[in-house]
């Protein structure tokens, strides 16, 4: 038997999750059966382009609400108040100094499901989360890239909430 890996969240990622879960069950599939319930009465399905994009929808739904329950079936919370902030883990909130282009970089360690690096959170499996993991304040970490080696130097770790 395989085992799933788990999905490692923030209190905030559980929430939202659980949030969009809810809204699909409860909002968007009622939504969805009023549209082919309205579309089936129109007639032939044959050629019902309404019925078609209502089905494609309700696929749609569907197929997140499987992929929201197996995020949080296997779901792991860190819980953010105990994170030790001697050295960097997930749930904790970075500022590090790109060493070469001396410029200050700030994120946050997340699980993987998690990340999104436009809003500045990384995952713990990507390159340079994986490097920070286990950092201390004033360590230098390399971490190689398409672009060659780049050098970070570790200059806080406070905890994201």
């Amino acid at each position: 038997m395989q085992h799933e890996k788990k999905n490692i969240l923030t209190y905030e990622g559980l929430q939202k999750y659980e949030q969009e879960l809810h809204e699909l069950k409860v909002v968007k599939r009622q939504e969805v059966a009023q549209k082919i319930k309205e579309a089936r009465e129109q007639g032939d399905l044959s050629e019902n382009a309404e019925y078609d994009a209502a089905k494609d929808e309700q696929r749609d739904i569907e197929a997140r609400i499987e992929e929201l329950e197996k995020i949080l079936k296997n779901a792991e919370v860190v819980v953010e108040d105990e994170v030790d902030l001697d050295k960097i883990n997930i749930g904790c909130q970075v500022k590090i100094l790109d060493v070469e282009m001396k410029e200050e970089l700030e994120y946050k360690i997340v699980g993987s499901t998690e990340a999104n690096s436009l809003k500045g959170k990384i995952s713990n499996e990507s390159p340079v989360g994986k490097a920070l993991i286990g950092s201390k304040v004033g360590d230098t970490v390399e971490v190689e890239t398409q672009a060659g080696i780049i050098k970070y130097k570790v200059l806080e770790i406070q905890r994201s909430n």
